[in-house]
């Protein structure tokens, strides 16, 4: 943090997030990372029942959560986030909504949600297979999405597809991804987005030492970030991906559509062209008379004409978004040249 501070600088208001499991801190720890500048805190909490905490492989317990809850409380961090996931083996409705209670009882600033992914090549991939019990099946783990949703915009609002938020407490830095703007990502394993690429640090420790030994102890210098690909220094990640007009659309929408407030028509417009935004449009008129997708005005500045979102409904279109990107994806045709 503070090496970050002295090069680049900090603005007075950032946020600063640290992640944290339950049962691997103390206050002792908790209290340097807020000394350090941390003001907001994630918590993988994940279920409320000691059984599904086993069967999914974590490490806390239902008591280590409470212990959790109790140091950020005492420490005085008032901007924490609960993570949950559905869809965990034996999981039923009945779990889900002990779990969803709780999270209400504690009334964090934000909530994430989300579905259970399992990875090829993992422990957990070798023992449970997708579709296949104890997992539960696809229109279980849609209900239990809905039955979330249900219950969290009681209290939160639905921001984007998996995060839930008290007013002005959406997760800033996610936004950051999910409106297709560019960061930097320091240290092993960092991905970041500058100057038209995506760049990944070196993953393992070995090859994270031997890349900052090649460049002489301080990191290759800035200039390759934004240059041309032929005059990339050797290696100086593990990837390098040049993001060209048809791939920035693409993600645009993949990740703007995440979002409760969609997309904005006219900057899309603006940025690709009115052909690309007819076509969207036509693609996704199927969609849209399914009550998946719909266009909203919405009035950001008196002053203002209205501005056109397309977004995705909630909780439907948010369900199904997958099968509405696999299409656009499948049929949207844009120049490079753009």
């Amino acid at each position: 943090m503070k090496t970050i501070s002295d090069h680049l600088g900090i603005a007075s208001d950032a946020e600063i997030s640290v992640e944290m499991d339950p049962g691997t801190f103390d206050l002792g720890k908790l209290q340097g990372f807020v000394a350090a500048g941390a003001n907001r805190v994630s918590v993988g909490v994940q279920a409320f029942q000691d059984d599904l905490l086993r069967l999914c492989g974590r490490s806390h317990t239902v008591a280590d959560i409470w212990r959790a809850i109790d140091l950020i409380n005492q420490v005085g961090v008032v901007n924490f986030s609960i993570d949950l996931i559905s869809g965990l083996p034996h999981q039923t409705p009945e779990m889900m909504q002990e779990s969803l209670d709780q999270v209400l009882s504690i009334n964090p600033a934000h909530v994430s949600h989300y579905d259970l992914i399992v990875e090829p090549q993992t422990a957990f991939g070798r023992y449970y297979k997708p579709g296949e019990f104890p997992l539960p099946d696809d229109q279980t783990t849609a209900n239990l999405y809905r039955q979330a949703q249900k219950c969290l915009t009681s209290r939160f609002k639905h921001y984007e597809i998996s995060n839930y938020a008290r007013p002005g407490f959406e997760c800033r830095h996610n936004l950051v991804y999910w409106h297709n703007q560019p960061y930097y990502g320091f240290g092993m394993g960092a991905a970041s987005y500058v100057g038209g690429y995506r760049l990944t640090r070196p993953r393992t420790r070995d090859r994270y030492y031997q890349w900052l030994r090649s460049s002489g102890g301080g990191g290759a210098s800035e200039s390759w970030l934004v240059s041309d690909s032929a005059d990339l220094p050797p290696a100086p990640t593990e990837a390098i991906a040049i993001i060209l007009g048809s791939d920035i659309l693409l993600e645009t929408l993949m990740l703007g559509l995440r979002l409760a407030s969609g997309v904005d028509l006219l900057r899309l417009q603006q940025q690709f062209g009115e052909v690309a935004v007819s076509q969207i449009t036509d693609i996704l008129k199927p969609y849209g008379d399914r009550g998946w997708v719909e266009v909203v005005y919405t009035e950001e500045e008196p002053d203002k004409p209205a501005k056109r979102h397309l977004r995705l409904t909630d909780p439907e279109g948010f369900l199904f978004s997958n099968t509405i990107l696999a299409d656009l994806f499948g049929h949207l045709q844009i120049s490079d040249e753009v």
